[in-house]
């Protein structure tokens, strides 16, 4: 299956367990891949063929920056659902960090990675 790669969409957003981290927020970043036949688009050359991307990393900074979660394994199925709903995408892969997690010892991320295919019936 091709696919389409999206490294480093970043955003600060204001997800955590603890009140503090959604009050005050933290650096977020994400990573895509977008499954999908890309064989039309390259036969084309037309953007109509394919996935338009910045409209993705739109909808995933708005929801990372206009929701709260207090896990980002919902924000990583919300981002993941909404790409599947809106975009003709066969499968996703997500991987949310949390960058500089407020742990000890300190780490350079936290995160999660999930793996969603469209559902047969829809």
């Amino acid at each position: 299956m091709d696919k389409i790669i999206l490294k480093g969409i970043r955003f600060h957003g204001y997800h955590g367990v603890a009140e503090a981290e959604r009050q005050l927020g933290q650096k977020y970043e994400i990573d895509l891949e977008l499954m999908t036949d890309l064989s039309t688009a390259g036969k084309s050359d037309d953007l109509t063929h394919t996935i338009d991307y910045a409209q993705v990393v739109q909808l995933v900074v708005e929801i990372g920056t206009q929701r709260s979660f207090r896990l980002f394994e919902a924000l990583a199925e919300t981002i993941t659902e909404m790409i599947l709903a809106q975009f003709q995408v066969e499968e996703v892969r997500i991987t949310v960090k949390k960058l500089s997690p407020p742990i000890e010892p300190r780490l350079t991320y936290a995160g999660v990675e999930i793996h969603r295919k469209r559902n047969s019936d829809g």
